[in-house]
Protein backbone atom coordinates (compact mmCIF):
# COMPACT_ATOMS: atom_id res chain seq x y z
CA UNK A 1 0.00 0.00 0.00
CA UNK A 2 1.72 3.21 -0.88
CA UNK A 3 1.52 6.26 1.43
CA UNK A 4 2.14 10.07 0.84
CA UNK A 5 5.20 10.41 2.81
CA UNK A 6 5.81 14.25 2.10
CA UNK A 7 2.59 14.79 2.81
CA UNK A 8 1.98 12.94 6.07
CA UNK A 9 5.35 14.55 7.54
CA UNK A 10 4.92 17.62 6.28
CA UNK A 11 1.73 18.04 8.21
CA UNK A 12 3.18 16.09 11.09
CA UNK A 13 5.88 18.91 11.43
CA UNK A 14 3.55 21.74 11.67
CA UNK A 15 1.64 20.38 13.94
CA UNK A 16 4.89 19.69 16.25
CA UNK A 17 5.66 23.36 15.77
CA UNK A 18 3.85 23.58 18.92
CA UNK A 19 6.46 21.20 20.66
CA UNK A 20 8.89 23.54 19.96
CA UNK A 21 7.15 26.43 21.87
CA UNK A 22 6.62 24.03 24.41
CA UNK A 23 10.66 23.66 24.74
CA UNK A 24 11.12 27.16 24.64
CA UNK A 25 8.87 28.18 27.12
CA UNK A 26 9.76 25.23 29.36
CA UNK A 27 13.61 26.14 28.89
CA UNK A 28 13.89 30.28 28.71
CA UNK A 29 12.94 30.96 32.39
CA UNK A 30 16.15 29.21 33.54
CA UNK A 31 18.09 31.69 31.47
CA UNK A 32 15.68 34.74 32.16
CA UNK A 33 15.95 34.13 35.81
CA UNK A 34 18.77 35.95 37.29
CA UNK A 35 17.46 38.73 35.40
CA UNK A 36 14.18 39.09 36.17
CA UNK A 37 15.01 38.06 40.68
CA UNK A 38 17.10 41.56 40.12
CA UNK A 39 14.27 43.37 38.01
CA UNK A 40 11.53 42.56 40.59
CA UNK A 41 13.72 42.06 43.07
CA UNK A 42 12.27 38.46 43.70
CA UNK A 43 12.31 36.55 46.94
CA UNK A 44 13.07 32.69 46.83
CA UNK A 45 9.21 32.02 47.53
CA UNK A 46 8.18 34.54 44.27
CA UNK A 47 10.97 33.25 42.21
CA UNK A 48 9.53 29.49 42.84
CA UNK A 49 6.07 31.16 41.51
CA UNK A 50 7.41 32.64 38.56
CA UNK A 51 8.89 29.17 37.54
CA UNK A 52 5.93 27.13 38.49
CA UNK A 53 3.39 29.58 37.34
CA UNK A 54 3.86 28.15 33.93
CA UNK A 55 2.70 24.45 35.13
CA UNK A 56 -0.75 26.23 36.41
CA UNK A 57 -1.08 27.93 33.36
CA UNK A 58 -0.82 24.42 31.63
CA UNK A 59 -3.67 22.71 33.86
CA UNK A 60 -5.81 25.42 32.75
CA UNK A 61 -5.04 24.79 28.92
CA UNK A 62 -5.17 21.36 29.53
CA UNK A 63 -8.73 21.30 30.72
CA UNK A 64 -9.49 23.94 28.02
CA UNK A 65 -8.22 22.19 24.72
CA UNK A 66 -9.91 19.12 25.61
CA UNK A 67 -13.45 20.22 25.10
CA UNK A 68 -12.50 23.05 22.55
CA UNK A 69 -10.86 19.91 20.52
CA UNK A 70 -13.68 17.48 20.93
CA UNK A 71 -16.22 20.09 20.15
CA UNK A 72 -15.02 22.54 17.61
CA UNK A 73 -11.93 20.36 16.11
CA UNK A 74 -8.51 19.59 16.53
CA UNK A 75 -7.64 22.05 14.14
CA UNK A 76 -9.22 25.32 15.97
CA UNK A 77 -7.62 24.31 19.08
CA UNK A 78 -3.89 24.58 17.64
CA UNK A 79 -4.67 27.89 15.78
CA UNK A 80 -5.85 29.09 19.35
CA UNK A 81 -2.56 27.35 20.99
CA UNK A 82 -0.78 29.38 18.81
CA UNK A 83 -2.36 32.62 19.31
CA UNK A 84 -1.86 32.41 22.64
CA UNK A 85 2.06 31.48 22.47
CA UNK A 86 2.39 34.51 20.09
CA UNK A 87 0.86 37.31 22.68
CA UNK A 88 2.17 35.88 25.70
CA UNK A 89 5.54 36.15 24.40
CA UNK A 90 5.38 39.80 23.56
CA UNK A 91 2.98 40.30 26.97
CA UNK A 92 6.20 39.00 29.34
CA UNK A 93 8.60 40.57 26.88
CA UNK A 94 6.53 44.08 27.94
CA UNK A 95 6.25 43.35 30.89
CA UNK A 96 6.37 46.29 33.94
CA UNK A 97 5.16 44.57 37.15
CA UNK A 98 5.63 41.35 38.76
CA UNK A 99 1.70 40.80 38.31
CA UNK A 100 1.94 41.34 34.85
CA UNK A 101 4.70 39.23 34.32
CA UNK A 102 3.07 36.46 36.01
CA UNK A 103 -0.20 36.90 33.79
CA UNK A 104 1.76 36.41 31.38
CA UNK A 105 3.80 33.32 32.23
CA UNK A 106 0.34 32.03 33.34
CA UNK A 107 -1.44 32.64 29.69
CA UNK A 108 1.72 31.24 28.24
CA UNK A 109 1.71 27.69 30.23
CA UNK A 110 -2.01 27.78 28.81
CA UNK A 111 -0.98 27.64 25.61
CA UNK A 112 1.80 25.26 26.50
CA UNK A 113 -0.90 23.06 27.98
CA UNK A 114 -2.67 22.93 24.94
CA UNK A 115 0.20 22.31 22.46
CA UNK A 116 1.06 19.50 25.15
CA UNK A 117 -2.11 17.54 24.01
CA UNK A 118 -3.33 18.81 20.61
CA UNK A 119 -0.16 18.30 19.05
CA UNK A 120 0.69 14.65 19.49
CA UNK A 121 -3.44 13.87 19.17
CA UNK A 122 -3.15 15.59 15.99
CA UNK A 123 -0.38 13.88 14.56
CA UNK A 124 -1.29 10.48 16.07
CA UNK A 125 -5.33 10.89 14.32
CA UNK A 126 -3.15 11.84 10.84
CA UNK A 127 -1.01 9.56 11.02
CA UNK A 128 -0.70 5.37 9.25
CA UNK A 129 -0.58 3.14 11.84
CA UNK A 130 2.68 1.80 10.80
CA UNK A 131 4.68 5.43 11.32
CA UNK A 132 2.51 6.64 13.75
CA UNK A 133 4.85 6.40 16.85
CA UNK A 134 7.30 7.85 14.27
CA UNK A 135 5.28 10.81 13.54
CA UNK A 136 4.56 11.24 17.45
CA UNK A 137 7.79 11.23 18.18
CA UNK A 138 8.48 14.51 16.12
CA UNK A 139 6.69 16.17 18.66
CA UNK A 140 8.94 14.88 21.15
CA UNK A 141 11.59 16.00 18.51
CA UNK A 142 10.44 19.48 18.49
CA UNK A 143 10.76 19.90 22.53
CA UNK A 144 13.65 19.33 22.75
CA UNK A 145 15.60 21.30 20.06
CA UNK A 146 13.44 24.31 21.23
CA UNK A 147 15.07 23.70 24.67
CA UNK A 148 18.56 23.51 23.38
CA UNK A 149 18.09 26.37 20.79
CA UNK A 150 16.15 28.27 23.66
CA UNK A 151 19.68 27.49 26.15
CA UNK A 152 22.23 28.68 23.25
CA UNK A 153 20.05 32.02 22.42
CA UNK A 154 20.07 32.39 26.43
CA UNK A 155 23.82 31.92 26.84
CA UNK A 156 24.21 34.56 24.04
CA UNK A 157 21.80 37.21 25.44
CA UNK A 158 22.82 37.01 28.67
CA UNK A 159 25.72 39.80 27.59
CA UNK A 160 23.50 42.82 26.66
CA UNK A 161 22.67 43.85 29.61
CA UNK A 162 19.64 44.33 32.78
CA UNK A 163 16.89 43.77 29.61
CA UNK A 164 18.07 40.41 28.32
CA UNK A 165 15.36 38.62 29.89
CA UNK A 166 12.96 41.02 27.65
CA UNK A 167 14.18 40.09 24.56
CA UNK A 168 14.81 36.02 25.84
CA UNK A 169 10.66 36.14 26.04
CA UNK A 170 10.33 38.27 22.95
CA UNK A 171 12.29 36.15 20.40
CA UNK A 172 9.08 33.66 21.29
CA UNK A 173 7.03 35.49 19.36
CA UNK A 174 8.82 34.52 16.22
CA UNK A 175 8.46 30.57 15.95
CA UNK A 176 5.33 31.28 17.67
CA UNK A 177 3.80 33.27 14.56
CA UNK A 178 5.49 30.54 12.14
CA UNK A 179 2.90 28.20 13.91
CA UNK A 180 0.36 30.09 13.58
CA UNK A 181 0.69 30.33 9.73
CA UNK A 182 1.58 26.84 9.39
CA UNK A 183 -1.41 25.50 11.24
CA UNK A 184 -3.70 27.29 9.15
CA UNK A 185 -2.83 25.69 6.35
CA UNK A 186 -3.56 22.48 8.10
CA UNK A 187 -6.37 19.67 7.12
CA UNK A 188 -8.72 18.51 10.19
CA UNK A 189 -8.51 15.43 11.16
CA UNK A 190 -10.19 12.89 9.90
CA UNK A 191 -11.47 11.01 13.01
CA UNK A 192 -12.94 14.29 14.68
CA UNK A 193 -14.81 15.01 10.96
CA UNK A 194 -16.11 11.91 10.84
CA UNK A 195 -17.04 12.46 14.79
CA UNK A 196 -19.09 15.73 13.18
CA UNK A 197 -20.79 14.05 10.42
CA UNK A 198 -18.90 15.68 8.20
CA UNK A 199 -17.27 11.95 6.42
CA UNK A 200 -17.18 13.23 2.57
CA UNK A 201 -14.55 15.61 3.73
CA UNK A 202 -12.93 12.97 6.07
CA UNK A 203 -12.47 10.77 3.33
CA UNK A 204 -10.58 12.97 0.62
CA UNK A 205 -8.05 13.68 3.39
CA UNK A 206 -7.60 10.16 3.90
CA UNK A 207 -7.16 9.64 0.09
CA UNK A 208 -4.37 12.18 0.07
CA UNK A 209 -3.01 9.97 2.81
CA UNK A 210 -3.31 6.95 0.57
CA UNK A 211 -5.44 6.50 -1.92
CA UNK A 212 -7.73 3.49 -2.72
CA UNK A 213 -8.23 0.42 -0.21
CA UNK A 214 -6.57 2.45 2.67
CA UNK A 215 -9.19 5.75 2.75
CA UNK A 216 -12.15 3.39 2.32
CA UNK A 217 -11.50 0.70 5.02
CA UNK A 218 -10.16 3.25 7.16
CA UNK A 219 -13.22 5.27 6.72
CA UNK A 220 -15.27 2.56 8.11
CA UNK A 221 -13.36 1.60 11.14
CA UNK A 222 -13.49 4.49 12.07
CA UNK A 223 -17.53 4.91 11.65
CA UNK A 224 -17.92 1.62 13.22
CA UNK A 225 -15.44 2.97 16.61
CA UNK A 226 -17.44 6.45 16.73
CA UNK A 227 -19.69 7.90 19.09
CA UNK A 228 -20.97 10.87 17.03
CA UNK A 229 -21.67 13.35 20.37
CA UNK A 230 -19.78 16.20 19.89
CA UNK A 231 -19.61 17.28 24.08
CA UNK A 232 -18.28 15.10 26.24
CA UNK A 233 -18.69 15.45 29.53
CA UNK A 234 -15.64 14.67 32.17
CA UNK A 235 -18.20 12.27 33.58
CA UNK A 236 -18.24 10.38 30.40
CA UNK A 237 -14.79 10.31 30.76
CA UNK A 238 -14.89 8.48 33.92
CA UNK A 239 -17.67 6.26 33.22
CA UNK A 240 -17.29 2.80 34.18
CA UNK A 241 -16.74 1.23 30.60
CA UNK A 242 -13.57 3.46 29.88
CA UNK A 243 -12.03 4.33 33.50
CA UNK A 244 -9.55 1.79 33.53
CA UNK A 245 -7.54 3.10 30.42
CA UNK A 246 -8.27 6.65 31.69
CA UNK A 247 -6.87 6.13 35.25
CA UNK A 248 -3.86 4.05 33.36
CA UNK A 249 -3.20 6.80 30.91
CA UNK A 250 -3.01 9.65 34.14
CA UNK A 251 -0.88 7.19 36.25
CA UNK A 252 1.44 6.77 32.69
CA UNK A 253 1.59 11.09 32.72
CA UNK A 254 2.41 11.87 36.32
CA UNK A 255 4.85 9.13 36.45
CA UNK A 256 6.70 10.77 33.40
CA UNK A 257 7.14 13.55 35.63
CA UNK A 258 7.77 11.56 38.80
CA UNK A 259 10.18 9.99 37.49
CA UNK A 260 12.35 12.83 38.37
CA UNK A 261 14.11 14.03 34.65
CA UNK A 262 13.18 17.01 34.91
CA UNK A 263 14.87 18.16 38.22
CA UNK A 264 17.83 17.13 36.00
CA UNK A 265 16.51 19.99 33.35
CA UNK A 266 15.63 22.45 35.93
CA UNK A 267 18.45 22.12 38.85
CA UNK A 268 21.25 21.19 36.52
CA UNK A 269 23.05 24.35 38.29
CA UNK A 270 21.88 23.27 41.69
CA UNK A 271 23.27 19.47 40.82
CA UNK A 272 26.55 20.57 39.64
CA UNK A 273 27.12 23.16 42.37
CA UNK A 274 26.52 20.72 45.12
CA UNK A 275 29.97 19.29 43.86
CA UNK A 276 31.76 22.47 43.42
CA UNK A 277 31.24 23.78 39.62
CA UNK A 278 31.60 26.59 38.53
CA UNK A 279 28.78 29.15 36.62
CA UNK A 280 30.77 28.37 33.72
CA UNK A 281 30.86 24.89 33.84
CA UNK A 282 26.87 24.62 35.20
CA UNK A 283 25.95 26.83 32.02
CA UNK A 284 28.16 24.12 29.88
CA UNK A 285 26.46 21.54 31.37
CA UNK A 286 22.80 22.44 30.56
CA UNK A 287 24.36 23.15 26.86
CA UNK A 288 25.75 19.72 27.26
CA UNK A 289 22.29 18.62 28.16
CA UNK A 290 20.70 19.59 24.81
CA UNK A 291 23.25 18.38 23.09
CA UNK A 292 22.22 14.72 24.33
CA UNK A 293 19.17 14.85 24.29
CA UNK A 294 18.63 15.73 20.24
CA UNK A 295 20.00 12.46 18.75
CA UNK A 296 18.84 10.24 21.20
CA UNK A 297 15.49 11.71 20.20
CA UNK A 298 16.21 10.81 16.56
CA UNK A 299 17.20 7.32 17.78
CA UNK A 300 14.22 6.97 19.22
CA UNK A 301 11.95 8.13 16.26
CA UNK A 302 13.71 5.21 14.20
CA UNK A 303 13.06 2.36 17.24
CA UNK A 304 9.56 3.24 18.79
CA UNK A 305 8.03 1.65 15.43
CA UNK A 306 10.39 -1.25 15.42
CA UNK A 307 10.85 -2.13 18.89
CA UNK A 308 7.81 -1.06 20.26
CA UNK A 309 6.32 0.97 23.29
CA UNK A 310 6.35 -1.66 26.08
CA UNK A 311 10.09 -2.70 25.72
CA UNK A 312 11.01 1.25 25.27
CA UNK A 313 9.36 1.74 28.75
CA UNK A 314 10.60 -1.05 30.23
CA UNK A 315 14.19 -0.51 29.54
CA UNK A 316 13.49 3.07 30.18
CA UNK A 317 12.16 2.52 33.82
CA UNK A 318 14.42 0.28 35.37
CA UNK A 319 17.86 2.29 33.59
CA UNK A 320 16.91 5.32 35.28
CA UNK A 321 16.54 3.47 38.83
CA UNK A 322 19.78 1.80 38.28
CA UNK A 323 21.11 5.84 37.14
CA UNK A 324 20.20 7.26 39.91
CA UNK A 325 21.28 5.10 42.28
CA UNK A 326 24.55 5.89 40.68
CA UNK A 327 23.75 9.87 40.89
CA UNK A 328 22.78 9.90 44.35
CA UNK A 329 25.91 7.73 45.48
CA UNK A 330 28.34 10.40 42.97
CA UNK A 331 26.59 13.28 44.89
CA UNK A 332 27.36 11.70 47.85
CA UNK A 333 30.88 11.32 47.50
CA UNK A 334 31.25 14.33 46.28
CA UNK A 335 32.96 13.10 42.81
CA UNK A 336 34.23 15.53 40.46
CA UNK A 337 31.86 17.58 38.10
CA UNK A 338 33.41 15.38 35.14
CA UNK A 339 31.95 12.18 36.96
CA UNK A 340 28.72 13.25 37.42
CA UNK A 341 28.56 14.67 34.10
CA UNK A 342 28.71 11.70 32.60
CA UNK A 343 26.00 9.73 34.79
CA UNK A 344 23.38 12.50 34.44
CA UNK A 345 24.21 12.71 30.64
CA UNK A 346 23.48 8.91 30.14
CA UNK A 347 20.42 9.19 32.33
CA UNK A 348 19.43 11.75 29.48
CA UNK A 349 19.94 9.86 26.68
CA UNK A 350 18.10 6.95 28.16
CA UNK A 351 15.16 9.25 28.98
CA UNK A 352 15.12 10.44 25.55
CA UNK A 353 15.30 7.21 23.91
CA UNK A 354 11.90 5.68 25.92
CA UNK A 355 10.73 7.69 28.34
CA UNK A 356 9.99 11.11 26.81
CA UNK A 357 8.36 9.95 23.68
CA UNK A 358 6.61 6.85 24.67
CA UNK A 359 4.58 8.31 27.11
CA UNK A 360 3.25 11.27 24.45
CA UNK A 361 2.85 8.41 22.08
CA UNK A 362 1.38 5.83 24.43
CA UNK A 363 -1.04 8.88 25.89
CA UNK A 364 -2.13 10.05 22.30
CA UNK A 365 -2.80 6.96 21.40
CA UNK A 366 -4.49 4.58 24.17
CA UNK A 367 -7.74 6.28 24.58
CA UNK A 368 -10.69 5.53 22.50
CA UNK A 369 -12.26 7.92 19.64
CA UNK A 370 -15.21 9.38 21.41
CA UNK A 371 -13.52 10.49 24.55
CA UNK A 372 -9.55 11.06 23.22
CA UNK A 373 -9.10 14.84 23.03
CA UNK A 374 -11.20 14.93 26.59
CA UNK A 375 -9.18 11.86 28.24
CA UNK A 376 -5.79 13.51 26.50
CA UNK A 377 -5.92 16.57 28.56
CA UNK A 378 -7.15 14.65 31.72
CA UNK A 379 -4.26 12.54 31.70
CA UNK A 380 -1.85 15.55 30.55
CA UNK A 381 -3.61 17.60 33.51
CA UNK A 382 -1.94 14.88 35.87
CA UNK A 383 1.46 15.23 34.28
CA UNK A 384 1.53 19.00 34.97
CA UNK A 385 0.21 18.69 38.31
CA UNK A 386 2.82 15.89 38.59
CA UNK A 387 5.73 18.06 37.35
CA UNK A 388 5.02 21.87 39.49
CA UNK A 389 4.73 19.07 42.50
CA UNK A 390 8.35 17.74 41.14
CA UNK A 391 9.71 21.32 40.54
CA UNK A 392 8.48 22.56 44.13
CA UNK A 393 9.72 19.57 46.19
CA UNK A 394 12.98 18.87 45.14
CA UNK A 395 14.99 22.41 47.01
CA UNK A 396 12.62 21.08 49.89
CA UNK A 397 13.82 17.76 49.52
CA UNK A 398 17.80 18.77 48.65
CA UNK A 399 17.58 21.16 51.63
CA UNK A 400 16.92 18.34 54.29
CA UNK A 401 18.49 15.38 52.45
CA UNK A 402 21.56 16.76 50.52
CA UNK A 403 21.60 17.49 46.71
CA UNK A 404 21.84 13.67 46.42
CA UNK A 405 19.46 12.81 48.91
CA UNK A 406 16.03 13.18 45.99
CA UNK A 407 17.58 10.64 43.93
CA UNK A 408 16.86 7.20 46.02
CA UNK A 409 13.24 8.30 46.09
CA UNK A 410 13.49 8.63 42.33
CA UNK A 411 14.77 5.90 42.11
CA UNK A 412 12.18 3.72 43.68
CA UNK A 413 9.68 5.31 41.81
CA UNK A 414 11.14 4.09 38.83
CA UNK A 415 11.20 0.40 39.72
CA UNK A 416 7.63 0.82 40.72
CA UNK A 417 7.03 2.16 37.12
CA UNK A 418 8.95 -0.10 35.88
CA UNK A 419 6.32 -2.80 37.46
CA UNK A 420 2.95 -1.19 36.12
CA UNK A 421 4.30 -1.40 33.04
CA UNK A 422 5.47 -4.90 33.07
CA UNK A 423 1.62 -5.68 34.65
CA UNK A 424 -0.36 -3.31 33.12
CA UNK A 425 0.63 -1.83 29.74
CA UNK A 426 -0.15 -3.33 26.57
CA UNK A 427 1.63 -3.23 23.14
CA UNK A 428 0.72 -0.42 20.48
CA UNK A 429 2.71 -0.62 17.89
CA UNK A 430 0.83 -1.43 14.31
CA UNK A 431 -2.45 -1.69 15.56
CA UNK A 432 -4.66 1.23 14.06
CA UNK A 433 -6.25 3.10 16.88
CA UNK A 434 -9.90 1.62 15.84
CA UNK A 435 -7.99 -2.05 16.28
CA UNK A 436 -6.42 -0.22 19.94
CA UNK A 437 -9.96 0.65 21.00
CA UNK A 438 -10.53 -3.19 20.97
CA UNK A 439 -7.59 -4.77 22.16
CA UNK A 440 -6.73 -2.21 24.96
CA UNK A 441 -10.69 -2.46 26.09
CA UNK A 442 -10.05 -6.14 26.29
Amino acid sequence: MKFNQAYILSISFISALGGYLFGFDFAVISGALPFLRATFVLSAAWEGFVTGSLALGCIAGCLLAGKLADRYGRKPGLITSAGIFAISSLGMAFSHSLTQFISMRFMAGAGVGMASILSPLYIAEISPAHMRGRNVAINQLTIVIGIFITNLANYWLAGIGPAAWRWMFGLGTIPATLFLIGVIFLPESPRWLVKAGRTEQAFHILQKISAGEFASSTLKDIEQSMDHRMNVSYKAVFAKAVRPIVITGMILAAFSQFCGINVIFNYTSTIFESVGADLNRQLFETVAIGMVNIPFTLLAMWQVDKLGRRPLMLIGTIGLAILYLIIAFLLREQATAGIVSVSVLIAIALYATTLAPVTWILISEIFPNNIRGTASSVAVVSLWGAYFILVFTFPILAHYLGTYGPFYLYAVICFAGFLFVKFKIKETKGQTLEQLEHTIGH
